[in-house]
């Protein structure tokens, strides 16, 4: 249902015209500080930054993502899921698609195996174009140039379920994912990490930061990782070279600048996901033209002609002023920019063909924080304003001739501007919390294809957001929360149900809205949280793909979704960790084609359930032994929108499971010393699964083994 059915499949029709398609409270004083002791990196959410995020082990404390403030987890009336910087070391996610795994209503996986791009949908909504935020800032990308993740350069991720466009602009209905990265500490600290693993796989990582000077004003942190591997497909490769320096200069306790910065570049196959054992054509009558064998796993790529290379970096800054205890400015800035190379061709040499994109992007976001109490209310307000622009150049050419680079037309070229005014109140009175915000956003934008003229966008839109909660003093908070949201679409979209050409009229904005009602539980005397909701969302005009006359075209869907959603998290003192949770989606079509109508949403299965736990011994023989193991279940769905019965997804499960070992147990001298053993899909079992009318395979068994030294 989004841009990458198109990107993933192997029809020449659809590749051309995906490079033509254009990207997308509080008392009157400030909230006690949570601190949470931990070893560098290790339990706390920010590596010694305070005021970003705090977790306990697997449990999330406080969050910046749902309010832009330092909003305790347990009492913003909002879900927010976290995965924590304890989780990412125990489960050593290689993709933020990986990371996302056990989180409650994301649905990851729907393409299979496709290192290329991180694909996902939240509560039935695709968000991988508009639903990524790096560091509260959105993270814009174009139709082949989407930004890639590394893990290990986290902190940790927080998703924000729910609109959240009447703080952070342009974004969908079900909220953002936000990408925290990791920061300078207060502390000294450093370490080194050997991997190796499953097809030919070594990787050396390292992080390190601490003060630069005596009086602790000027710190800094340095992650950096370097990869060779393979994958299960051949012409596939995973390198990776990534490094991230990041200062923070405090002068004194009023003002603080913190610089973050990335570059990484990165080698992968231009062809991934054309190990399928069919690619069906749906016409618009509902017709299958290609019957699945189910037996049959043939790569329809060319090895010899399959090389995806980018570079991608980012650099800006974080900055904060206290004017006085009531009164302080913030300003978030980022540039970032990538540059992708993409060959492929298909497997009887029949063509080759190449994807070149440039993408450069600028965000800034500044506001004004005001604590003030009128009687007994107490309020954080903030008034704030951002702007965006996105600039790329994307050009795709076709060889039929030679398995050689073909000639390159000139680029097609689109620019967009986003610049948005908010405010947003948190109240607080005893136990009640009242959320409310409001926002309006223009956006225009010029889309020219070459010997075309340029066709020109102007859209804008008011977004709001009201929620409340009731703080109880046995761990208990109830809430009900409802917002709408607004993102821009450029370029053009086709009527599925007419016969007109490829492209069509202007896409109109993505609109949304959206209710939910739940209750949050962090059980008293435990490090323990469990949370439940439930939720009503409405999309209008939101950009997918269909398949229509054997072509994938893009077009633009309505469609409703409803559920309950149930998360326990836990990182208890006798050493046991737990992640748990069951979602329920169901999907339906208002508008798309007379034959959709009243469907389920292509690949968005009605239940999932996920669980991963962990035991480290503390005393006794064993002590300094970890272990862990999980389930992730996903049930069946229908692999096209017309729900045809002959490409269902079957109900799947998939175990994963971790080993480790600290050697300080053995002797003192070792502390610091870990070794660690990671398997994802131990069981190695590989399912077809089809998305937007074509069909994957996930992969197979990885398995990765770590040594780390920390000091």
């Amino acid at each position: 249902m989004s841009r990458l059915s198109c990107a993933l499949s192997a029809a020449v029709p659809c590749a051309a015209l995906l490079a033509a398609q254009p990207a997308l409270g509080q008392d009157a004083t400030p909230l006690q500080e949570i601190t949470v002791e931990g070893a560098a990196g290790v339990g706390s959410g920010t590596g010694g930054a305070p005021g970003v995020a705090t977790n306990d082990g697997y449990v999330a404390k406080t969050t910046r993502t749902a309010t832009k403030t330092e909003t305790p987890v347990n009492e913003a009336p909002v879900t927010i899921n976290t995965v924590t910087q304890q989780q990412l070391q125990d489960r050593l996610p290689q993709t933020l698609a990986d990371a996302l795994a056990y989180t409650p209503g994301v649905r990851v996986g729907a393409y299979g195996f496709d290192d290329r791009f991180d694909s996902f949908t939240i509560r039935g909504v695709d968000v991988t174009y508009t639903g990524v935020f790096r560091d509260g800032l959105r993270q814009f990308n174009s139709p082949s140039g989407l930004f890639r993740l590394e893990p290990y350069g986290l902190e940790s991720i927080s998703i924000l379920k729910g609109p959240a466009s009447s703080i952070y602009g342009a974004s969908s209905s079900v909220g953002i994912i936000d990408l925290i990265s990791k920061r300078p500490t207060d502390y000294k600290f450093a370490e080194i990490e050997l991997q190796g693993g499953s097809w030919d796989r070594k990787q050396f990582n390292f992080d390190l930061g601490g003060p630069l000077n005596e009086e602790g004003t000027v710190l800094f942190r340095l992650t950096g990782v370097g990869r060779d591997a393979n994958t299960n497909l051949p012409g596939v490769p995973d390198d990776r070279l990534f490094i991230a320096p990041a200062v923070t200069f405090q002068p004194t306790e009023d003002t603080k600048l913190t610089i973050l910065s990335e570059f990484m570049a990165s080698t992968l196959g231009g062809s991934t996901a054309y190990n399928n054992t069919y690619a069906p054509y749906v016409l618009k009558d509902g017709t299958v033209t290609q019957q699945p064998t189910g037996a049959i796993k043939e790569i329809l790529f060319n090895p010899d002609y399959n090389q995806f290379t980018q570079q991608q970096g980012r650099v800006g800054y974080e900055f904060e002023h206290r004017f006085n205890d009531a009164v302080s400015v913030h300003q978030n800035v980022r540039w970032s920019g990538l540059s992708t190379n993409e060959r492929f061709g298909d497997a009887s040499g029949t063509y080759v063909g190449q994807v070149k994109e440039e993408v450069s992007a600028f965000a800034a976001d500044t506001y004004l924080k005001t604590q003030i109490a009128t009687g007994p209310v107490g309020h954080t307000i903030l008034t704030g304003v951002d702007f965006g622009h996105l600039n790329y150049d994307s050009r795709i050419g076709y060889n039929f001739a030679a398995a050689e680079d073909p000639d390159l037309p000139d680029p097609t070229k689109q620019k967009q501007r986003l610049v948005g005014v908010y405010v947003q109140d948190e109240l607080k009175a005893g136990p009640w919390r009242l959320l409310l915000s409001g926002r309006h956003d223009w956006m225009d934008s010029t889309y020219r294809v070459p010997g075309a003229a340029s066709a020109k966008q102007n859209e804008g839109a008011f977004t709001g957001r009201a929620g409340l909660s009731y703080v109880t003093d046995f761990g208990v908070t109830p809430f009900v929360s409802y917002g709408t949201s607004f993102n821009p679409n450029s370029g053009t979209v086709i009527d599925p149900d007419g016969a007109g050409p490829l492209t069509g009229g202007v896409a109109k904005p993505t609109k949304g809205e959206a209710a939910e009602a739940g209750v949050k539980y962090a059980v008293p005397g435990y490090n323990a949280n469990i949370n439940a909701s439930v939720f009503w969302l409405k999309q209008r005009d939101g950009i997918v793909y269909t398949v229509v006359d054997s072509i994938n075209r893009q077009t633009q869907l309505d469609f409703r979704s409803r559920g309950f959603e149930v998360e326990a998290t836990a990182s208890l003192a006798n050493g046991v960790n737990l992640l748990a949770s069951y979602s329920y989606t169901d999907t339906k079509i208002l508008k798309l084609s007379p034959d959709t109508v009243g469907n389920q949403v292509n690949s968005v299965p009605k239940h999932a359930f996920s669980m991963w736990a962990g035991y480290e011994v503390k005393q006794g023989a064993a002590k300094g032994l970890g272990l862990g193991a999980g389930v992730r279940y996903t049930g069946s769905s229908f692999g096209d929108d017309y729900n045809r019965a002959v490409i269902k997804n079957k109900p799947r499960a998939f175990v994963d499971a971790m080993l480790s070992y600290d050697f300080e147990a053995i002797d003192p001298k070792l502390k610091g010393v870990r070794a660690q053993l990671n398997a994802t899909n131990l069981l190695d079992k590989v399912e077809q699964v089809c998305t937007a009318s074509y069909c994957y395979f996930n992969q197979g068994r990885k398995v990765i083994a770590s040594l780390r030294y920390r000091w």
